[in-house]
């Protein structure tokens, strides 16, 4: 089957979505299947092989020149592809965040109109190229945010379009209320087009159906999967190396992903009577937009007395993130957003590694389907807390819930697996 896979760069950051689109895409090409996979805006970028193609559809610069300037909306396309090579987009992400929200607001609407945007020369290379060069049995859009291309696409290829909805409300969210309505509504109508979608847990698809108002029983669940390595031992030993108990944390760093409420659950641990001298390490891609955030949570473990108990270590490439993994104990991202993956719970649990995670979002599907670790409920340090320390405190239980969740993992939750149950959905509509 030759299937194009769409996603969105990430403006140079570490994104769930992108790096669960590439494992796919390697895993879907595995299996044999012509499977290739298209950036948008700016390249991605993960921790492992980077399968995706060269050519940038919508490249960032000219989709940006484009809602400014009427004069970009005509130039000449090989004038375009001097702003679309990988290495000039790589560059100018590193600015991205600096954008005014009002801007990505008109963008956002723009691209959501398709033919009728600003961008309408962007799609006509867009459809052009898969109309003439490379013509897809299916196409598989990773996000609704890209929907506008959808009615284009439909009309002159005539093939299955499949979405999948993995985390989209997040940056609907950050949009004004009134263009926030705007695009849903926009969404919704370009999404008359699709012929199904693809959730990543049952909570999303319930969640989003809602929230798009799109019918549900058109929504297939396909839960993620993570590319399994040989380096992990077989269950995790009790800490015998000296070291104190560890908790860990494993995300990007931003308010989103929680670690302030962590940062809170291990100072009250730390001051409980008669508790061990656990330490904290954390992980994570970090935008130099959310450097005050972080520094504010080191001030206050600071002012706690605990600056030298919490540790930030960088982990660029896997093995770095390996590495980390195998240095902690019990992992926890206490996320207030409603997370629709929970990638790093599946990577935790492949390493032997429970987790304690809020009762929300895709968690409590995640940790009935492992058996791997707790849940505690949302925004709520102290329960966090009371999680942690039962974990930290009890080795033996620790121990079983990290063999638990390692073989449901390698057993559930592997790539080749996400790829077999995407394979199905699809082929429903081929």
């Amino acid at each position: 089957m030759r299937i194009a896979s769409i996603t969105a760069g990430a403006a140079g950051m570490y994104c769930g979505s992108c790096m669960r689109d590439n494992t796919l895409a390697t895993a879907l090409h595995d299996l044999g299947h012509d499977a290739l996979l298209f950036s948008t805006y700016t390249p991605i970028r993960t921790d492992e092989a980077n399968v995706s193609q060269q050519r940038i559809f919508f490249g960032g610069i000219n989709v940006y020149l484009e809602q400014k300037s009427g004069l970009f909306r005509h130039t000449p396309w090989w004038l375009d592809r001097l702003f679309n090579f990988p290495r000039l987009l790589r560059w100018v992400a590193k600015f991205a965040f600096s954008v005014r929200a009002e801007d990505l607001s008109d963008l956002t609407l723009s691209m959501l109109d398709g033919t009728d945007g600003k961008q309408r020369k962007e799609v006509e290379k867009f459809v052009r190229w898969f109309e003439n060069d490379w013509r897809p049995d299916v196409i598989l859009l990773t996000n609704v945010l890209l929907s506008g291309i959808v009615p284009e696409l439909k009309r002159r290829l005539k093939v299955p379009i499949i979405a999948t909805l993995q985390g989209d409300d997040i940056y609907l969210e950050m949009l004004p209320p009134d263009i926030r309505k705007q695009a849903i509504e926009k969404i919704r109508a370009n999404c008359e087009h699709m012929d199904g979608y693809i959730a990543t847990c049952k909570y999303y698809a319930d969640f989003m159906s809602g929230y798009l108002g799109l019918p549900r029983e058109r929504f297939q669940i396909v839960y993620p999967g993570i590319k399994l390595h040989p380096d992990p031992a077989d269950g995790r030993k009790p800490t015998a190396d000296g070291r104190k108990p560890t908790i860990g944390y494993f995300a990007r760093i931003a308010p989103e992903k929680g670690l302030h409420i962590l940062a809170d659950a291990f100072i009250h641990l730390r001051k409980s009577p008669n508790a061990p001298k656990y330490r904290m390490r954390f992980s994570g891609w970090l935008g130099s937009h959310n450097k005050p955030y972080l520094n504010g949570i080191m001030k206050k473990l600071a002012e706690a007395g605990l600056a030298d108990e919490v540790q930030h270590v960088d982990s660029p490439t896997h093995e770095d993130k390996v590495r980390f993994l195998n240095s902690i104990d019990v992992l926890s991202v206490p996320a207030p957003y409603r997370e629709p993956k929970g990638l790093y719970v599946l990577e935790a649990l492949s390493h032997g590694v429970p987790v304690v995670q809020p009762r929300h979002g895709s968690f409590p599907e995640l940790i009935e389907m492992t058996g791997g670790g707790l849940l505690v409920n949302p925004d709520d340090p102290i329960d966090l807390a009371n999680g942690l320390r039962k974990l930290l405190d009890d080795s033996a239980l620790r121990q079983e819930l990290g063999r638990k969740g390692q073989a449901a993992v390698r057993k559930r939750f592997t790539a080749k697996t996400m790829a077999q149950n995407t394979l199905t959905v699809l082929q429903k509509y081929t």
